[in-house]
């Protein structure tokens, strides 16, 4: 076997809705929703500069059954510029994008090929290897059967690459589609399961590789960290993956210390300076600001003012131009003598007997219609009711 090269790629969820920015400047609005844009935009250029042997496309490349038009127009344009540059596309419709959805249909370039939804096995001759690559598109979003039966066991001859968007049985990050276990990938003999479907990169087995690259740019605060595509190299004795990010941005949490720190002017600066290292080391991002290592007087400093006006200040103190650090959240972990009220009103409530906490409660219990469904007062009631109210307290001060 010479060596080949080619790029794994799923989930790019183009046109994606981002839900859950409301709390993010207006300002921004307009980069986060074309963030799934620019990762198509990275890809295609390191695609063209790099020259892979070809490009795999593992599912969900559009948001929606509903493909939107700009979406598959700007689609179209990145996969004619592959075509320019000689390279195929191998690409397999997911859950998202299903082949039942109503759409304006575009007829993609000759250089790409399109699964359909029984599986199948396309066969590319590269540099004197004859390639078989299986797999097949979703016919309608639930696809429940385990399709790997329907792929073929490869015989060894040829270098063989499995496509399958779908989970493993019993994964609970995803609902599970076209489930599998990892004994049935092994058990066809291919070189290489490209898989889609979890957003999470991450390796299931090495050799032969079974490998999901994850979405290619975060949506939300549970797509954590870098987001992007594999480039793969295979050769007679061993694989190679390298990662390639191609995030606009990233979400991610940042703890930030506070030791020493009793000025605004000194947490502003602070913060600052924090954040913009980190903008150097990361690129652009969503953060969730924790505040650690409170003073007596820092917890002062930050309570003498509101969250949304220390959030609406410190996100205008860092703003860089076309670059950007988007402030999304701000926790304070205040000392732990900032319960003092809290915990004084928790042992008042331990020392009380059957008798006060009756007292207590007496017109809750008296309610005409109410009271028949609340439950009687023992000791089972009052260690359920203190464990509560000991949870609310803790929630409380960490919001303040």
């Amino acid at each position: 076997m010479t060596e080949i090269r080619f790029l794994h790629i799923a989930d790019l969820h183009l046109d994606s809705p981002f839900k859950g920015i409301s709390s993010i400047p207006q300002s921004k609005w307009k980069d986060i929703r074309e963030s799934t844009f620019h990762a198509l935009t990275n890809i295609i250029e390191f695609a063209v500069k790099n020259k892979p042997d070809f490009v795999l496309i593992v599912g969900d490349i559009y948001d929606g059954e509903n493909r939107s038009l700009r979406a598959q127009a700007l689609f179209q344009k990145g996969m004619e510029a592959l075509q320019a540059k000689g390279i195929p596309v191998f690409i397999c419709y997911g859950n998202h994008d299903h082949l039942s959805g109503n759409w304006v249909r575009f007829q993609l370039p000759d250089n790409v090929r399109v699964f359909g939804e029984e599986v199948e096995t396309k066969t590319l001759h590269i540099k004197g290897n004859e390639i078989h690559i299986s797999g097949f598109s979703y016919k309608e979003r639930h696809i429940l059967e385990e399709m790997h039966n329907h792929y073929p066991v490869s015989n060894g001859q040829h270098i063989h690459i499995g496509m399958l968007h779908g989970s493993v049985i019993g994964n609970d990050e995803h609902d599970v589609y076209a489930p599998f276990r990892k004994s049935d990938l092994i058990a066809k003999g291919y070189n290489y399961w490209a898989l889609g479907h979890i957003h999470k990169r991450q390796t299931l087995h090495s050799d032969p590789p079974i490998v999901y690259p994850g979405n290619t740019q975060s949506r939300h605060r549970n797509e954590q960290g870098l987001k992007g595509f594999y480039e793969v190299t295979l050769t007679e004795n061993k694989e190679i993956l390298q990662f390639i990010p191609s995030s606009a941005f990233i979400y991610d949490e940042v703890e930030v210390s506070c030791e020493g720190i009793v000025h605004a002017n000194e947490l502003i600066n602070h913060l600052e300076q924090t954040l913009k290292s980190y903008r150097e080391a990361n690129g652009n991002a969503i953060v969730e600001l924790t505040l650690t290592d409170i003073s007596d007087e820092t917890s002062e400093l930050i309570q003498g003012s509101s969250k949304e006006e220390w959030l609406s200040l410190i996100q205008e103190s860092i703003e860089m131009g076309q670059s950007f650090i988007i402030l999304k959240e701000l926790h304070v972990n205040l000392p732990k003598k900032e319960r003092k009220e809290s915990n004084m009103l928790l042992e008042m409530m331990s020392e009380w007997d059957t008798f006060e906490w009756k007292h207590v409660l007496q017109d809750l219990y008296r309610h005409p219609k109410g009271s028949r469904y609340l439950p009687v007062i023992d000791e089972q009631f009052i260690d359920e009711t203190m464990q509560e109210a000991d949870q609310i307290l803790s929630k409380v001060v960490d919001n303040q």
